[in-house]
């Protein structure tokens, strides 16, 4: 296994993934290693597609090159820190930090395709209460990844 993509978001969700890369190649070579986190337009409603992809595409002309699309970024970008420094902690050097925008699912999906992961590691923390309101990114990326997904807890 040459790359993994891992999907930081939730800081539970990323703390348990970074664990489980760390446990999995304990004893032998780390990978190279793509953090992304997806920020995405529209709450919700846009992560399980109740907002159509024209709508998306309007929100993201609205805030592109914003002060408040620059503090999302910011915010997106402080939430590698943890991850980052627990897998150099555990002798990954090879990092990389992504920040794609957009529904979570698909982004994921194709940040995997872009980066030629092997693998998909994807925290799957939420509740089910969660899980019916807003919906299952986790379930959307291993129905739709071509490569291995490993679920986290």
């Amino acid at each position: 296994m040459k790359r993994i993509l891992v999907a930081v978001g939730g800081a539970k969700g990323s703390l348990a993934c970074v664990t489980a890369c760390a446990s999995l190649f304990a004893d032998r070579s780390p990978p190279s290693v793509i953090l992304l986190s997806v920020m995405q337009y529209g709450g919700p409603a846009a992560a399980d597609g109740a907002i159509n992809d024209a709508a998306l595409a309007e929100m993201r002309a609205t805030l592109e090159g914003s002060a408040q699309l620059e503090e999302l970024k910011a915010k997106a970008d402080a939430g590698f820190a943890t991850p980052r420094k627990f897998l150099e902690d555990h002798g990954f050097r090879d990092l990389r930090t992504v920040i794609r925008i957009g529904r979570p699912a698909d982004e994921i999906v194709a940040g995997a395709a872009e980066y030629e992961a092997d693998l998909i590691v994807i925290g799957n923390t939420r509740s089910l209460l969660d899980k019916l309101l807003l919906g299952n990114v986790t379930q959307q990326v291993a129905k739709a990844a071509t490569v291995p997904v490993l679920l986290v807890r």
